[in-house]
């Protein structure tokens, strides 16, 4: 099963960073370039243990529905969502995060499976592994820009709280 590790640093505490990589506002900004969109179960703000999201995008020229659940929680530590529904024969996706003085490192656990045997297995040493990695990679890069910005907290509530002067 293919596994990427992605470790990045970011120049900002734990909790906002927790609370950044579980906003679903932020994922879907991350991933505007794929036009994927929550369609289901939590559509915005902070998704918690035991909640859903169903995500509608378009990536490798195709249409996608992926369902996933968060499966286990622990503030400001960690947190893991799978795939329920889609495309994947698996999906996990861990978010760890260590605080190293006022500093936070997030690490990233994805692992994933295709379906259909020798074709799925080829399909993800020709290029699945690279587009997932460059996937997270966009993510890691907004979560961070927004973190490590002096108006973090700000941005974050004005995510949750859009109608908030």
């Amino acid at each position: 099963m293919p596994t990427i590790q992605l470790t990045s640093e970011i120049n900002s505490d734990i909790h906002t960073c927790f609370d950044l990589a579980r906003n679903i506002d932020i994922v879907k900004e991350s991933l505007k370039h794929t036009k994927e969109i929550p369609i289901a179960g939590k559509t915005s703000g902070l998704i918690e243990h035991g909640e859903w999201v169903s995500w509608e995008a378009n990536h490798l020229g195709f249409a996608q529905h992926l369902t996933t659940k968060i499966v286990a929680f622990d503030k400001p530590n960690y947190f893991v969502n799978e795939m329920v529904l889609g495309v994947f024969k698996s999906y996990r996706h861990e978010h760890i995060f260590e605080e190293k003085g006022d500093k936070t490192i997030m690490t990233d656990n994805f692992s994933f499976e295709l379906p259909y045997g020798i074709f799925g297995e080829l399909v993800n040493r020709l290029f699945l592994k690279s587009y997932i990695s460059s996937l997270l990679k966009s993510r890691v890069k907004i979560l961070k820009f927004i973190a490590d910005s002096e108006n973090a907290a700000d941005f974050s509530s004005s995510l949750l709280c859009p109608n908030k002067k």
